[in-house]
């Protein structure tokens, strides 16, 4: 997490530097998780997510966007239709931290400094780490802590809608899934060699969870030159 807070901030000094368009601000929104534990509906918000976000809108068409954001990620079979995980009945909460760093590309030209009234869908991908507890299920099913934790890299596949928001404000509704390289968040893959035996579900799926909300971000700095990359 260190790292990518480095890296962060360097990105913000160097592009200070050269008087360009950034907007900061914050998500607002709800999480949901798709794995071995819990429902599997795609877009289903039962817990809050909160968190910030900046861009450097390096062209009307493309920003290099970064976003910190929490949530605790809850799965419990008792709300799937599946009548296999009902009648097993496990539940999970897990607290995420999720830091990601990638492109944001609009389908419209996005200029925030001609004046006009501004509104385009956009898309956005990158890369993610999602810093989490980790924690098994006993053979009697008791949900147990190992008392360490892990970060899950993946690639986020956001959606959105965004619009001019007053003079200096952007306001966007999004919905944002993130595909993960691990099967740990669940608890359905202890962190631990010693537990694999412990091991369930499908393990050639890996977890998913999905973030849906709002940002609203304040948009600063000089009319930028768009004339080279």
């Amino acid at each position: 997490m260190r790292y990518l807070t480095t890296i962060f901030i360097f990105i913000i000094s160097m592009q200070f530097s050269h008087s360009q368009t950034h907007e900061i601000g914050v998500f607002l929104g709800g999480s949901n998780f798709i794995g071995d534990v819990g429902a599997t509906t795609y877009i289903a918000p039962n817990q809050l997510a909160i968190g910030s976000i900046y861009k450097w809108n390096r062209s009307p068409r493309h920003s290099f966007r970064f976003s910190l954001i929490y949530s605790e990620l809850q799965g419990d079979d008792l709300k799937s239709d599946d009548p296999r995980r009902q009648e097993r009945g496990y539940q999970f909460n897990n607290h995420l931290v999720e830091a990601s760093l990638g492109l944001e590309f609009t389908f419209f030209d996005f200029d925030l400094h001609d004046g006009k009234r501004k509104a385009t869908p956009y898309l956005y991908s990158g890369i993610s780490a999602a810093y989490h507890d980790n924690f098994f299920f006993t053979r009697q099913g008791v949900y147990t802590s190992e008392n360490t934790t892990s970060i899950a890299y993946g690639i986020p596949m956001i959606l959105g809608f965004k619009a001019k928001f007053m003079e200096n404000f952007v306001l966007a509704a999004e919905i944002g899934a993130r595909y993960t390289f691990s099967d740990e968040i669940d608890g359905s893959v202890p962190d631990a060699v010693e537990l694999d035996g412990l091991s369930f579900g499908n393990l050639n799926n890996n977890d998913w969870y999905v973030f849906t909300g709002i940002t609203l971000t304040y948009t600063f700095g000089d009319k930028p030159c768009y004339c080279v990359f």
